[in-house]
Parts: structure tokens; sequence; C-alpha cells
């Protein structure tokens, strides 16, 4: 199975990226949710059967990289338990 990890960020999705297993994983960076539903459908296409997001897409993002997939492929996104909001709001702001 393929797998995918998009992190969204100040990153260059040309440039931001990496692959393990021998290109059955990968992680790419993303600027934008409009450039993760691009790279959401051109992982698709490529066999990926399963796509992670980080927690910076929350819900509202995560549906819409469903909806650029057509609802057909596995897409969830990270959350943290409540009890750490002020741990990540110290990290990310």
């Amino acid at each position: 199975m393929k797998y995918a990890f998009l992190v969204m960020g100040s990153y260059d999705s040309a440039a931001d990226r990496a692959e393990i297993q021998n290109g059955a994983t990968r992680i790419s960076g993303v600027s934008s949710v409009e450039e993760a539903c691009e790279i959401a459908r051109t992982l698709q296409a490529e066999g990926v059967a399963c796509i992670e997001l980080c927690g910076a897409f929350g819900e509202e993002g995560a549906r819409r990289v469903i909806d650029a997939t057509g609802g057909t492929l596995a897409v969830g996104y990270v959350v943290h338990f409540p009890e750490q909001d002020v741990l990540f709001k110290a990290v990310f702001g």
C-alpha cells in the first residue's frame, strides 16, 4: 500500500518532500490547502491509497482534500488532546 503524509506551513512542495520504503511512504510539505488538494489528486493518480494530514489542516481542510479526491481516497488528519492546547499554542503560536 502507498501512503502519504502532508504537512502544511512555509514549504516549497517541489523541494520539501521525501520518500521511504522505496516510495511506498511519502512525505510532502505544502503551503496551502489548495496546493494540498492538487498534490492529493496527483498522489491518488499515482496509486496512493491513504493520505494523512497534519493538524494545521483542521477538519475543514481535511474535508476539502476529501472533496478534491472525489471522496474515494482515505484521508485523515492529526489532532491532539484538549489538555495539550497550551503546549501546542506555545509551539505553533
